[in-house]
């Protein structure tokens, strides 16, 4: 698997892993991997099908990590604030582990909006297809 200039996956890669997870992952302005740049998503969240766009707000090399927020109608209906943190920190037998941070603001207007636990674990299922597609690349080298 390639990475960003970054060292860590780009948002490029996510789109290739997880298709059962989404159906739509494409650039609307941009492109996948630098900041300032937006994609759009639709998705399922707790058995509905949504969507939302992301822009990559920062990118931080040396700390490898990069912060989106999400936006759209659907999502802003949901939220008044909608941010994701992903952090890989390498591991010393050359794996690495991924941390999705989120920071949100649940809109008052719908309180019965889909739970943040949701999206945490729609972020864990695309994390597990990508590390087993990087860990069936790995054993064919």
């Amino acid at each position: 698997m390639s990475h960003s200039s970054h060292g860590i996956p780009s948002p490029l890669h996510f789109k290739d892993f997880g298709k059962q997870l989404y159906e739509v992952a494409q650039v609307h302005q941009g492109d996948w991997q630098n900041v300032g740049s937006v994609q759009h998503w639709d998705y399922t969240i707790e058995g509905k099908k949504t969507s939302a766009k992301d822009k990559i707000e920062a990118i931080d090399d040396e700390n490898k990590t990069i912060t989106y927020s999400l936006f759209g109608e659907e999502i802003s209906n949901d939220y008044k604030t909608f941010k994701g943190t992903i952090k890989v920190s390498d591991k010393g037998s050359g794996g690495g582990i991924v941390k999705w941070t989120f920071e949100y603001e649940k809109n008052k207007k719908n309180m019965s909006a889909a739970s943040p636990q949701s999206y945490l674990d729609f972020a864990i299922k695309v994390t597990r297809d990508i590390d087993a597609h990087v860990s069936k690349c790995l054993s064919h080298n």
